[in-house]
């Protein structure tokens, strides 16, 4: 006879599971790789990482938060260094747009 815990011992259990990961993260990683005669024709390497949000911030992993399909109106934000790299090409615009009106006329010999 086979003895059977209540089933709300057991969702407590995956509870305090799915709780854990979530807080800790848990990665999984593996490659993948096809070969023909022992030359190496594709490699594959997968990389899974499950947390929460709140944990993924904290270890540096917010990429979602720019990504045009998954932030809603993030077309519209930019990321800090982008923003001073088009200042500095507006910056570089304006000189060259300065010197080009500016030109001396070619010496004649």
């Amino acid at each position: 006879m086979a003895l059977e815990l209540p089933s709300h011992h057991r969702s407590t259990g995956l509870v305090d599971v799915l709780d854990r990961v979530l807080d800790k993260g848990l990665v999984i990683a593996g490659d993948i790789k096809v070969s023909l005669a022992e030359v190496e024709l594709l490699t594959i390497r997968i990389r899974l990482l499950i947390c929460s949000l709140d944990k993924a911030q904290e270890i540096g992993l917010d990429w979602w938060r720019y990504d045009r399909d998954l932030s809603p109106g993030s077309e519209r934000r930019m990321l800090p260094e982008h923003e001073a790299l088009r200042a500095q090409i507006r910056e570089l615009e304006r000189k060259v747009e300065a010197l080009s009106t500016t030109a001396v006329p070619k010496r004649r010999r």
